[in-house]
């Protein structure tokens, strides 16, 4: 193919007013992110447009990354030329023709942006067309449901062709509306919970409860490839992993076991919290899906959310199971989801948890023992890496 460049056509961004350009700054940066290992690529974004040059870069693999970033309506691999007519017509004939398969039908579809240009889309339309139907023989129009929809956008600095557009996302970019800390486990719900928070413009990082030796480091790897799909939509993702066993242990033998599922979502929360103040969140995002399991009944949710002050971000709240894995399936967590390879909160579920706890026994329970320590502990030895489409490194490696 002769393409040379992809046309993203913005979503959400084209209802922002004096605002638009930080938004437009966001997604540009995320798709810079997303397309690190193109090296010859480059990127030029204005009010209306932004284009991806692809300098030699394969356009395919281009539009496979850009296909999962939120802010992108819809864009298109496509090639520029001058306005000069007969440069257009064999660009046109070029491209209609490395699409062309015996019986496939077209059509010309030519927007006129620069309204001083010698043809009106009628014109143009007609002129492409027929030089088409000359050069190409067996193909025919059909105006209705064309397999090659040739789209011709003539623009004061050249004309622009591509034959295909590519749906995008849509949303708002990825960090655009601040951060927020993902309490991120190896289950379905919460990288759905996640991504639906980046579709609003959340910059997203998680944060993960690993419980050593009771869960595996096939568990983690596990985590940090649902990671890795997250980082997908913005380019990178950033994982926070927090040694939790010595707290988890402590709650265990502190708590009534029918209490400690909810001693264990108090104190991920904490952690969560001291976390979020560490990277500058606002807020804390949760997998909760109302009455799906003991921790998420409202009596519970009430219980353990009083131990922070933080709001909390909860995607999937009014969803049932189904909604959510119909939509982990289509953005391809679900099986890593369903690998077998369990989490703490799995590891370590009471026989009979408290579907309706009382705040002040919780508290009681709690305050026998002091947990501080072990709170400072974990997130002082909390591991924190980076996640990039392809590649996964440290943190204190020079990404940013």
């Amino acid at each position: 193919m002769i393409y040379d460049r992809v046309l993203i056509r913005y979503g959400e961004i084209s209802t922002k007013g004096r605002n638009r350009k930080k938004f437009i700054d966001m997604l540009k940066k995320n798709i810079q992110h997303a397309l690190e290992g193109f090296t010859n690529a480059t990127i030029r974004a204005d009010r209306d447009r932004m284009y991806v040059l692809l300098n030699g870069e394969d356009g395919e693999r281009v539009a496979e990354r850009l296909q999962a970033i939120f802010g992108i309506q819809s864009f298109s691999l496509a090639v520029k030329t001058s306005q000069d007519l007969d440069e257009i017509k064999g660009t046109a004939v070029a491209l209609v023709k490395g699409m062309y398969k015996e019986g496939s039908t077209f059509k010309v579809t030519a927007r006129r942006a620069d309204k001083n240009y010698e043809l009106d889309t009628n014109e143009m339309n007609h002129a492409l067309g027929g030089h088409i139907l000359h050069c190409i023989p067996g193909i025919t129009v059909d105006v209705r449901k064309p397999d090659i929809n040739l789209q011709v956008e003539i623009r004061k600095e050249g004309v622009y062709l591509s034959a295909g557009n590519f749906h995008g996302a849509g949303g708002m970019p990825a960090g655009s509306s601040g951060k927020a800390m993902l309490m991120l486990s190896g289950g379905i719900d919460s990288p759905v919970a996640g991504h639906l928070s980046m579709k609003r413009g959340l910059e997203v990082e998680g944060v993960h409860f690993f419980s050593p030796p009771f869960t595996s480091e096939r568990a983690k790897q596990k985590v940090i490839d649902l990671a890795a799909k997250l980082a997908e939509v913005s380019g990178r993702f950033v994982l926070h992993i927090v040694p939790f066993t010595e707290v988890q242990q402590a709650i265990h033998k502190q708590v009534p076991e029918n209490y400690t599922m909810t001693s264990t979502r108090r104190f991920m929360l904490r952690i969560t919290e001291e976390l979020r103040k560490r990277e500058g969140g606002l807020a804390i995002i949760t997998g909760e899906s109302l009455g799906q399991v003991a921790s998420q009944t409202l009596e519970s949710m009430y219980a353990i959310n009083e131990v922070i002050s933080t709001p909390i971000l909860r995607p999937l709240i009014m969803m049932d199971k189904t909604e959510i894995m119909k939509i982990s399936q289509r953005i391809g967590t679900h099986e890593i989801s369903i690998q077998p390879y369990e989490d703490c909160c799995t590891i370590f579920v009471p026989a009979a948890p408290k579907t309706r706890p009382k705040l002040e026994k919780v508290q009681r329970f709690e305050e026998f023992y002091d947990f501080e320590p072990l709170i400072k502990k974990a997130v002082e030895k909390t591991e924190t890496i980076v996640i990039t489409p392809g590649r996964q490194t440290g943190i204190d490696e020079d990404l940013f």
